[in-house]
């Protein structure tokens, strides 16, 4: 080989070692790739009035499906309010989880050592998120006139609710990240919270309104919100009592993007890219 063909030979050799190079370093990183540890969920339901044997799954799947989250399922089958869903015996019942999901209905569960257990961890910074009965729980003392322990937490207070009817759903806070390019819609025949104190609290923040007609009646109430607990972050809404509405995409695409907000994690590291169906 004269010296002019071993000069190109070395070239190309040169020049394809260089294009592995660049190749291999200017390799994407798709999104649905992990590259962090899912956050850890807690989903604390049970109690009464609310399909929770099936909604444990569907919220559970739903979230999991749209971020890297790890749900851990506390499910209570008891059917009343009076009961306290044994996750809340261990006295570290939250240890090791980076959120809670509160979609328990146990209204008539008023110790206050008991509630002060429950709001302990979010005391101490565990954000949380509260669905629809969540907001019905822990009626202690002064309940409903005063800013009871769980009024506090949850930022909005609620009594009740009229007949199920459809919820016209406005979003009010179009910047917000939470629900930033959220379209209005309206819900299956649902139950409408009221607002029973007739206003957030100064620490909470309305990012929906539900809109209904009841018997010729006209209902407005605020039906999603956050919340600044004590510092900690608490995403809430009334809304979900219907399996249809708690499986539909835009309420587990609501629920899991006020889940990554209270975490402080509501980017594309934990947002699952979208699949095509």
């Amino acid at each position: 080989m004269n010296s002019l063909n071993r000069l190109n030979v070395l070239r190309t050799v040169a020049c394809s070692t260089l294009l592995g190079v660049l190749s291999f370093v200017a390799r994407p990183v798709f999104a649905d790739q992990p590259t962090v540890a899912p956050l850890r969920a807690l989903l604390v339901l049970g109690g009464c009035c609310h399909d929770y044997k099936a909604q444990q799954e569907i919220l559970a799947q739903g979230i999991a499906e749209r971020a890297r989250v790890k749900v851990v399922i506390a499910y209570d089958s008891d059917r009343t309010t009076k009961h306290l869903n044994p996750v809340y015996e261990n006295p570290e019942w939250a240890k090791g989880f980076d959120v809670v999901i509160h979609d328990e209905c146990s209204s008539d569960v008023k110790d206050l050592a008991v509630i002060d257990r429950i709001l302990g961890p979010h005391r101490h910074g565990l954000p949380a998120v509260v669905l629809h009965c969540g907001m019905h729980c822990y009626r202690s003392e002064g309940w409903p006139k005063a800013v009871t322990p769980w009024f506090e937490f949850t930022g909005l207070q609620s009594t009740r609710h009229d007949k199920q009817r459809p919820i016209a759903i406005s979003f009010i806070a179009p910047d917000n990240p939470i629900t930033q390019g959220f379209a209005n819609w309206t819900t299956i025949n649902e139950e409408l919270y009221n607002n029973s104190s007739g206003h957030l609290l100064d620490s909470a923040t309305a990012l929906a309104r539900g809109r209904q007609t009841v018997n010729e009646m006209k209902f407005d109430f605020v039906v999603v919100w956050t919340n600044n607990y004590r510092g900690t972050k608490v995403f809430a809404t009334t809304l979900g009592h219907n399996n249809q509405t708690v499986a539909d995409p835009r309420y587990l695409d609501l629920v899991t993007r006020g889940l990554l907000w209270s975490c402080g994690k509501l980017n594309d590291t934990y947002l699952k890219p979208i699949t095509p169906k």
